[in-house]
């Protein structure tokens, strides 16, 4: 039997009151060796880079957008509750993490991901890693794959 979503979720910027929700969502995945876990205390110093998908108030779906340099930021932690997976979340949270960088002037956005074929549906490009910045490389110490990452690098650049 195929679960029923809502048809209008809410998007909107994240809030203090979403952080426990956003932690719980995106270490299910990063349970799943799918993302990089995130602590409590960084996700709330960094809460202005996350946009949430809401249904009656509940996170339901979740993605950040991080400035790294003048041109340069990244969409990470994009998650999404598995009920509400293949109904448009994800591909409305990216939207808007791209017109929210294009707002205050970033350039280029990239993702490091398992699904590059999502982001390539949506105007991403394969990059070589390797030409990303060193600044980037520093959450990638933290995950235990490091240096065995089997992630892909995706990037868009906006007009």
């Amino acid at each position: 039997m195929k679960k029923t979503v809502p048809h209008k979720l809410l998007l909107r910027k994240a809030s203090i009151k979403d952080v426990r929700a956003i932690h719980s969502l995106v270490n299910e995945f990063a349970k799943k060796d799918s993302m990089l876990p995130r602590a409590l205390n960084e996700i709330y110093e960094n809460i202005r880079d996350y946009s949430v998908c809401t249904d009656n108030d509940k996170v339901v779906a979740v993605a950040a957008l991080h400035i790294l340099w003048e041109n340069l930021a990244e969409i990470r932690s994009i998650a999404v509750a598995s009920p509400y997976q293949n109904h448009g979340a994800g591909k409305k949270l990216i939207k808007h993490c791209l017109k929210e960088a294009q707002k205050l002037g970033v350039t280029k956005v990239f993702a490091l991901t398992y699904q590059p074929g999502y982001f390539k549906k949506l105007g991403f490009m394969d990059i070589d890693k390797n030409n990303l910045p060193h600044k980037i490389w520093g959450d990638c110490l933290k995950c235990p794959k490091f240096p065995d990452c089997e992630e892909e690098a995706v990037m868009i650049e906006l007009d």
